[in-house]
């Protein structure tokens, strides 16, 4: 029977056989490189030291290495660790048009399945592109009522993972799609973990990433999944979605490569705040805006930066994470929204809880209307002078249609791993990230170390 899935499975298999396109194998190099920062930035937070804690029964034998920690696992816990880890610091990639962000639970899986398998740079890369291409797909044609209820990482994410497994152990077609059909009966992740503080949302990730090569492990040793599982009646579209799209699915399946159309973020918290971040930012730079001097400031944005990003003076970094107002705030008076916006001292900072003050938002019906392939938002300063300065910040720096350079992204690279790694390791994991290919997976792990 040809099913959704079975077709997802035949191109698993002709893909792991092809080469990559240099465009390809660059962009996959991209979101290894932003992985991997991602990575290392929550590998000291409280939340991942509590994380790891509570696998420490399981710490300490296997091959597999857990960024924070210089112990190995075997390769579910590591999966579930490293794909929440990657998640922790609000730092990694984005789908822009599936609301998903793949690299925590795609990459996570594929780089302990490739320690564990012995395998190269090369394969992994190549992986890479393959749960990127099936699970983006998927994310995109369930959107946008999949996003009113659910965390599309956590549930489009077991796809990503299983089949870029399935491409490093060599799975046939029927294989891989038994894989993601097994996968997929496992999509979880509710949105109501992230609009209050808790440490939940990067579980979604790492249970993405355990459940996708747990899958593909049971597909290698025989296991059957519904093949079906997507469109069935009873199945992931008909439960997690309204009308999804799946006759576009497949479009440009091997051909045109989402991989290649990533955001990565320029700041450090959730991407529904990034276009009235930019917003204010130009409008501060372009017009010398003191921020003392601000009357008040009007946002319009679509529904899911209110519903999602509503916390005001926050007092948490997850809640900051989360505050269109301070995001906003910081990105004015810092010139940055990064990981010093989340300290302790700038929540308490007054400067920045009195220009928040001035900072109100409306939902506007327009820029809903176009997500999620279209992010903006309407920025509009009033000064206590009387001058008007307003701008719609038509995309987020970081964008497909406004990229991160390499060299940008190389400097987010090491701005968050410099001060944990040290600098041989930013240079060394830089180096064979953007270069490498028959290194084994496994011997990047050696700069995963933190400093004393």
């Amino acid at each position: 029977m040809k099913t959704l899935l079975s077709t997802f499975g035949e191109y698993i298999e002709s893909a792991t056989a092809q080469p990559l396109a240099d465009d390809v194998l660059h962009a996959a190099r991209r979101a290894l490189l932003d992985w991997q920062g991602a990575l290392i930035a929550g590998s000291n937070s409280d939340v991942a030291q509590k994380l790891i804690a509570s696998y420490q029964p399981e710490l300490g034998f296997g091959q597999c290495a857990v960024a924070g920690t210089n112990l190995k696992t075997t390769p579910r816990a590591a999966a579930f660790l490293n794909g929440s880890i990657a998640h922790i610091a609000e730092f990694d990639d984005i789908y822009r048009n599936g609301a998903y962000h793949p690299a925590c639970p795609t990459i996570s899986a594929a780089w302990v399945c490739a320690t564990q398998q012995g395998l190269n740079l090369e394969a992994l890369l190549k992986a890479i592109v393959v749960g990127y291409e099936v699970s983006t797909r998927i994310a995109e044609v369930i959107q946008p009522s999949h996003y009113k209820y659910f965390h599309t990482t956590g549930t489009v994410g077991v796809f990503g993972a299983a089949a870029a497994c399935s491409s490093l152990l060599g799975l046939s077609a029927e294989q891989s799609m038994h894989a993601m059909a097994t996968a997929g009966t496992f999509a979880s992740g509710l949105q109501q973990a992230f609009r209050s503080d808790s440490m939940t949302k990067p579980l979604h990730a790492g249970h993405a990433a355990e459940v996708g090569l747990n899958a593909a492990y049971g597909a290698f040793a025989g296991m059957t999944g519904t093949p079906d599982l997507l469109e069935g009646a009873a199945g992931f579209g008909a439960a997690m979605s309204q009308n999804p799209r799946w006759e576009d699915v497949f479009n440009g399946l091997g051909e045109v490569f989402n991989i290649t159309q990533m955001t990565f973020k320029n700041h450090g918290c959730c991407g529904h705040t990034f276009p009235a971040i930019d917003g204010a930012q130009y409008l501060t730079r372009t017009y010398q805006i003191d921020s003392a001097a601000v009357k008040k400031i009007d946002l319009a944005v679509y529904q899911a930066s209110a519903d999602v990003c509503a916390y005001r003076h926050p007092q948490t970094p997850f809640e900051a994470k989360f505050s269109l107002t301070h995001t906003v705030a910081c990105g004015m008076i810092l010139g940055a929204v990064r990981e010093k916006a989340f300290t302790q001292e700038q929540l308490g900072n007054a400067v920045i809880q009195q220009l928040e003050d001035k900072i109100n938002f409306t939902v506007d019906p327009q820029i809903t209307s176009l997500f999620p392939k279209v992010r903006s938002a309407k920025v509009r300063i009033e000064m206590t002078s009387g001058q008007v300065f307003e701008h719609h910040q038509q995309t987020r720096h970081g964008d497909p249609d406004d990229p991160l350079t390499d060299i940008e992204l190389v400097e987010k690279f090491t701005e968050l791993s410099i001060g944990r790694v040290g600098v041989n390791a930013v240079s060394k994991l830089s180096e064979l990230i953007w270069q490498g290919e028959k290194e084994l997976v496994e011997s990047l792990t050696a700069y995963w170390s933190l400093q004393e």
